[in-house]
């Protein structure tokens, strides 16, 4: 089987998605599926080969398309202007392809919908607020659609999508990249330069503020100071507005390490003590849409973790893997993270039972259940 997959993105990319996109890949190739990528050529701060940045052994063809690059010089229209240019390239590019698309990239998605030929099975990952006449053509043009939860297949369907034509798939891991770590946590600590007399509080991730990293910040600082909460990720001018948010609130007792290399991150849960998805409740995208990668790495960890009680957390997470705050209560989580430190037997218990559970969301798994339903 031949299978397109269309990213306009900048590859590789520090953001989640690039990993979402290049460990999916490598797995429709372990489906026996010949793969070909196509992204845009786009200029890249980052200069890493895009297999050796994302780890990745099993190699697939990767075509880049011209597009003008005009994001972030424009502000808005940039982007608009990019989008479309690669849209149209990727369109005359496969006029002679008969078969399946995969896209996660609504605009050219919709621009290969037109083409007779093709089957563009979209990847979604959140609806806007105000649906407008634009997106329910949308949604009537595509071949067959992929939901990281069963929040989104539910407002799909009330737009009108037949239900035999959503697939529920949320996001996945790679558990070699935890496996072949057999460090012990103090070595770990010694390595990353962590402090070994912390009890550290961990979260990885952007720090967009419906992940809730500000939670967590005001959270550690109601602790004493032998509690430290690190945060692992961000980009700069994330980091910049971090911590202006800590200096105005006058927080205590947080490291900011920035950006970590997908293939470090590992190292970097595998040395906490425990592991926070705090998650606010005040957007959708949130509550009920997210599928965050996050979420399964820290499965794969064998740390115990502190999750947001949201419907999108609990179609994974449950009360024997888990322990559940209320989203956006300071109180709430503080109390939460010191039950866990305070109580071994508990936390290893639900540590053992989520790192079991999650053998069942690999990529690889992912990409069998989608090459499936995509025939």
């Amino acid at each position: 089987m031949k299978l397109i997959y269309v990213a306009n993105n900048r590859l590789p990319t520090e953001k989640a998605h690039g990993i979402q996109i290049a460990k999916m890949c490598e797995a429709f190739v372990l489906q026996n599926i010949d793969l070909e990528l196509l992204c845009p050529n786009r200029k890249n701060h980052i200069n890493d080969d895009f297999f050796e940045y994302y780890n990745l052994k099993n190699k697939f063809k990767l075509t880049k398309l011209k597009s003008w690059d005009l994001v972030g010089k424009i502000p808005r229209l940039g982007f608009r202007v990019q989008s479309l240019t690669f849209a149209i390239n990727t369109f005359f590019y496969l006029r002679k392809y008969k078969g399946i698309v995969y896209s996660r990239d609504q605009f050219s998605a919709l621009i290969l919908s037109f083409n007779k030929n093709l089957k563009v099975v979209f990847e979604i990952h959140s609806l806007p607020e105000e649906i407008k006449f634009y997106h329910k053509f949308f949604l009537k043009k595509v071949y067959k659609f992929v939901a990281i939860s069963n929040g989104l297949k539910k407002d799909l369907v009330k737009l009108g999508v037949l239900e035999n034509k959503i697939l529920v798939a949320p996001d996945g891991v790679d558990l070699k990249e935890f496996g072949n770590i057999n460090e012990s946590k103090e070595n770990l600590r010694k390595r990353l330069n962590l402090p070994l007399d912390k009890k550290i509080v961990l979260y990885a991730g952007h720090l967009y503020r419906w992940k809730g990293a500000h939670i967590l910040a005001k959270a550690i600082s109601r602790l004493s100071n032998d509690y430290l909460a690190v945060f692992v990720g961000g980009t700069d001018e994330d980091i910049k507005k971090f911590k202006e948010f800590i200096k105005e609130n006058n927080l205590q007792n947080i490291l900011l390490l920035g950006y970590q290399k997908p293939s470090i991150v590992p190292y970097y849960l595998k040395s906490a003590d425990i592991l926070i998805l705090p998650n606010s409740g005040r957007e959708k995208i949130s509550s009920h849409y997210t599928s965050p990668m996050k979420l399964f790495e820290y499965m794969a960890s064998g740390v115990p973790i502190v999750a947001s009680d949201l419907p999108s957390i609990k179609e994974i997470l449950n009360k024997n893997n888990a322990l559940f705050f209320d989203s956006d209560n300071i109180e709430s989580l503080t109390e939460k993270i010191k039950f866990v430190l305070q109580n071994k037997e508990f936390s290893g218990k639900i540590s053992k039972q989520s790192k079991n559970d999650v053998v069942e969301y690999t990529w690889r798994k992912r990409a069998k259940t989608i090459d499936f339903f995509a025939k």
